[in-house]
């Protein structure tokens, strides 16, 4: 069974950066579709990004189009998302899921295995 084990996360000021990554043991990570999801404290969980296996297609949530980019390193089982322009609102724990069947996905069910979440603080 894979496992996943984000880092990365932190406090950051508005308008600053931070890169989470997201680590996967075993074998097969080249043949997930990955993605990362957050959840802030009384919401639900929120789809932010989405790789396919090769990581030729990506696709994001409206809210984070043009500041975040998902990207992957499958020789190192790794998956990555940039973050820039960081706002307030972005404050929640950060996901990341693989999907062992299928293409990209938006949809939190769509994935099978998910990591622990690392916290991410945007101060205004």
């Amino acid at each position: 069974q894979v496992q996943l084990v984000e880092s990365g996360g932190g406090l950051v000021q508005a308008g600053g950066s931070l890169r989470l990554s997201c680590a996967a043991s075993g074998r097969a990570f080249s043949s997930y579709a990955m993605g990362w999801f957050r959840q802030a404290p009384g919401k639900e969980r929120e789809f932010v990004a989405t790789i396919s296996r090769s990581g030729s297609d990506t696709y994001y949530a409206d809210s984070v189009k043009g500041r975040f980019t998902i990207s992957r390193d499958n020789a190192k089982n790794t998956v990555y998302l940039q973050m820039n322009s960081l706002k307030p609102e972005d404050t929640a724990v950060y996901s990341c899921a693989a999907r062992i069947w299928g293409t990209t996905s938006a949809k939190p069910n769509g994935y099978d295995i998910w990591g622990q979440g690392t916290q991410v603080t945007v101060s205004s």
